[in-house]
């Protein structure tokens, strides 16, 4: 993970942290805002309900996504107005485009859960236009 993520300048996670001691990791590559997710404790301080930022002209959104209960690009948009939505809740990577908006679940980074290869995703902001690719952590 931290071959992956070097060099980035903020790292966003999108909850299930599982434990204050993967963003003291984290926070050694750059700063990090993080959202709980449905196995975190809610009252957490350093884990906030959702994240709305804008970078370079571009408005971010981060939740979970267990607030829509089964999370798609599709409901997210219809939710959200951010042009770069962020979530995680399915542990499954997915990188979707409608338009001009961007919808990004960087897959989980933890141990393999659901048949999934561990992963995360690296959002390139620059010139006000979003790139998003996804890094296989195997």
């Amino acid at each position: 993970m931290f071959d992956a993520l070097n060099g980035v300048e903020l790292i966003l996670h999108a909850g299930d942290v599982g434990g204050g001691g993967v963003l003291d990791e984290l926070g050694a590559i750059a700063p990090v805002r993080a959202v709980y997710g449905n196995i975190d404790l809610p009252g957490d301080p350093h884990l906030e309900a959702t994240i709305d930022l804008m970078v370079d002209g571009i408005a971010i959104h981060v939740s979970h996504g267990h607030e829509l209960g089964s999370p798609t690009a599709a409901r997210l948009l219809q939710r959200y107005t951010a042009d770069v939505i962020v979530y995680g809740h399915t542990h499954k990577a997915l990188i979707e485009r409608i338009g001009s908006r961007l919808v990004v679940n960087p897959g989980a980074a933890g141990p393999r859960r659901f048949n999934l290869k561990p992963s995360v995703a690296r959002l390139t902001i620059k010139s006000s236009k979003a790139d998003v690719e996804v890094v296989s952590l195997v």
